[in-house]
C-alpha cells in the first residue's frame, strides 16, 4: 500500500483541516482507496471533490450532506443473468461509501456525473456576522475635565 503525503493540503486548503485529517484516517481503513478521488481548490473558498465511479449510473449514486458530513454512496446491483465467464475481472463492480468531514460553512453547490467522474462542487460561505471586520482607529481625544 502506498502512503500519501497530505501536508500540502493542510497548508493550502483553508477550512479543510478536518477533511485532510479524515482523509488520512480513511487511507488507513479497509476501503483501500476505492473509489479513487481528487480534491481540488479553485479559490480560497471554492473546492471540488472528484470521484472515479466508472460503471455507475446516476440512479446508483447517492450524495447526502448532513451538518458537516458529506456522504457519497454507490450501490451496484450484481448481474445475475450474465452468461459470460470472466477469465480476469479487474473492473470493480462493488458498492462503496465515502464520508468526508467538511469544515464549518462549507456547502455542496452542485454535483455532476460525466464520463465516469463524479464532480462535487463545494463552497465555503462564511456569514457576514462571522467575518472579520476592520475597526477604524480615531485620534487621541481626551475628555476635558
Amino acid at each position: 500500500m502506498r502512503t500519501i503525503d497530505l501536508s500540502p493540503l493542510y497548508r493550502s486548503a483553508i477550512g479543510f483541516d478536518r477533511l485532510a485529517s479524515m482523509i488520512e484516517t480513511g487511507n488507513k481503513s479497509n476501503n483501500q482507496g476505492y473509489p479513487p478521488y481528487n480534491i481540488e481548490q479553485f479559490s480560497e473558498d471554492e473546492y471540488r471533490i472528484t470521484l472515479a465511479v466508472a460503471g455507475f449510473d446516476e440512479p446508483e449514486l447517492e450524495i447526502t450532506s448532513h451538518q458537516n458530513t458529506l456522504l457519497v454512496k454507490g450501490t451496484k446491483q450484481p448481474q445475475e443473468n450474465s452468461e459470460s465467464k470472466f477469465l480476469y475481472q479487474g473492473i470493480a463492480e462493488r458498492g462503496f461509501e465515502r464520508k468526508y468531514q467538511l469544515a464549518d460553512y462549507v456547502t455542496v453547490q452542485a454535483a455532476d456525473l460525466n464520463n465516469g467522474l463524479l464532480h462535487i462542487d463545494l463552497k465555503r460561505e462564511v456569514p457576514e456576522a462571522m467575518k472579520p471586520r476592520s475597526i477604524a482607529i480615531s485620534g487621541n481625544k481626551r475628555l476635558e475635565e
